[in-house]
């Protein structure tokens, strides 16, 4: 699917500038004896830590709490994934990835949307990003770790991807793949249990960033805006979500840790609604937090937009 800026300088100039990598990293292991595992955000940074375990070292390409569609490399960065044991990416959500990765990756990463069917991006006509192409036809919606039962899926993927690039360790990879799945699976639990009762089933969010969550537990996500957080919304499509959000008794509009709340705040004054934050999970803003944490963040607060009683 599109994403905002490509790299410059290019992937390719970068690898020059480091050799392409250093040869005594050439077989995916550090000095500890640990796979070198290279994570494109932070839901897959999470996925393989616990996977991994003390197994792997874990390296993220995206800073926390910063904008992961906009991420571009540096020389260290291209040089960590071509020395890397394995690249987790999701193919499509940052350009400046999928390049390195194609260039210098491309027999060692797990592009983890291969582990899953894909749900299409939704978007709206009349609004793209400024100086964005509009969006194509075709184009699939990347945050599909909000589910967790297709993220279960993927940490199976993962574990056999590991253990494939480390066979001596494989059991192990598998096993806490396991355990991590049986955590996810209570999760989706907890999901179906608490909002299978709800006063409303209408999520109104800044931006459609939540099409797998409302798609797994029968709610429906009425975006601002599409699939880009970078978008602007129409005075028309305003005027449909305003009208959309008073006919259903909306108490609530939604926005994002990483993006400024202001379309949102204003949707809310004009519907007399308030806001809150629900979080995509696309990096870390806060200390002693982590996946399971902030679901259960999220979980709370659809349950008191929502009105529900479970």
């Amino acid at each position: 699917m599109m994403r905002r800026r490509l790299l410059a300088p290019t992937v390719a100039a970068l690898l020059v500038a480091t050799g392409a990598g250093c040869a005594d990293q050439a077989s995916g292991f550090g000095s500890d004896g640990r796979l070198d595992v290279v994570t494109a955000f932070y839901p897959l940074q999470f996925l393989s830590e616990r996977v991994g375990a003390d197994a792997v070292a874990v390296t993220q390409l995206t800073k926390p709490g910063a904008e992961p569609h906009d991420v571009e490399l540096n020389t260290r960065q291209v040089a960590e994934i071509s020395e890397a044991g394995l690249v987790v990416y999701l193919k499509g959500f940052q350009p400046a990835v999928d390049e390195a990765v194609a260039q210098e990756a491309k027999d060692k990463s797990l592009d983890v949307s291969t582990a899953v069917q894909l749900l299409p991006a939704e978007e709206h006509e009349e609004e793209h990003a400024a100086g964005e192409p509009e969006h194509t036809e075709g184009a699939t919606d990347p945050h599909v770790w909000l589910d967790p039962v297709r993220f279960a899926a993927i940490a199976g993927k993962l574990a056999e991807r590991l253990g494939q690039a480390d066979p001596p360790r494989a059991a192990g990879y598998t096993e806490r793949a396991a355990t991590l799945q049986r955590e996810l699976t209570a999760l989706d639990a907890e999901y179906t249990k608490t909002l299978k009762s709800c006063a409303r089933r209408e999520v109104v969010t800044s931006h459609t960033a939540f099409h797998y969550l409302a798609d797994r537990y029968g709610l429906t996500e009425v975006g601002i805006t599409g699939i880009s957080p970078e978008s602007e919304p129409s005075p028309q499509r305003l005027a449909e979500v305003a009208e959309l959000a008073k006919s259903t008794g909306t108490t609530t509009i939604f926005f994002e840790t990483l993006v400024s709340p202001k379309v949102a705040e204003t949707l809310a004054r004009e519907v007399g609604a308030r806001t809150a934050v629900l979080d995509p999970l696309e990096g870390l803003t806060e200390p002693d937090t982590d996946y399971f944490s902030v679901m259960r963040s999220n979980l709370t607060a659809l349950t008191t937009a929502l009105g529900c009683t479970s």
